[in-house]
């Protein structure tokens, strides 16, 4: 079908649009702020991003199985505080680690009843490792009696 219409390559268009290249526009709606602080709070939205992400992957916050709105908010409430003490541990640690790394080292981790007051903790890596020393506790590849366990979390507590 002939429009009558011809193509061409507009080289000025070009060249006024190759100058923003590396640029982008933010629109915002807040008019008080400072276009730094506006910027800062842009370069932040990824940290929301990947709460969405590690909630829904990690704490498998859905699919929810529940039907009772008081049991779903409860849910939501208890993926929402893991979340929190997650992001709080990833800070203790300064970092280092990924909130999925985190949490792979402290599902590993676990504890074999050995006799009526002995306990193996049969697993430690370098995660495990720090939390012990940004937490002061005392876990990983050692045998511990119940009473020794018991005082370890309950300095932690106090922390």
């Amino acid at each position: 079908m002939d429009t009558g219409k011809k193509l061409f390559l507009d080289k000025e268009k070009i060249k006024q649009d190759e100058q923003l290249d590396g640029y982008y526009a933010i629109v915002s709606s807040e008019l008080d702020e400072s276009d730094d602080r506006i910027i800062e709070m842009y370069r932040g939205l990824w940290r929301i991003e990947e709460s969405f992400k590690i909630t829904k992957s990690n704490f498998d916050a859905r699919p929810v199985f529940l039907t009772r709105k008081d049991h779903i908010n409860a849910h939501f409430l208890i993926c929402f505080i893991a979340l929190v003490i997650a992001r709080i541990v990833e800070i203790r640690l300064n970092n280092k680690y990924s909130i999925e790394k985190i949490l792979n080292s402290l599902r590993s981790a676990s504890c074999s009843h050995i006799d009526a007051n002995h306990y193996l903790f049969d697993y430690a890596d370098e995660v495990t490792d720090n939390i012990n020393d940004v937490f002061n506790l005392n876990i990983g590849q050692k045998v511990m009696t119940l009473g020794e366990i018991k005082k370890n979390f309950g300095m932690a507590k106090k922390r």
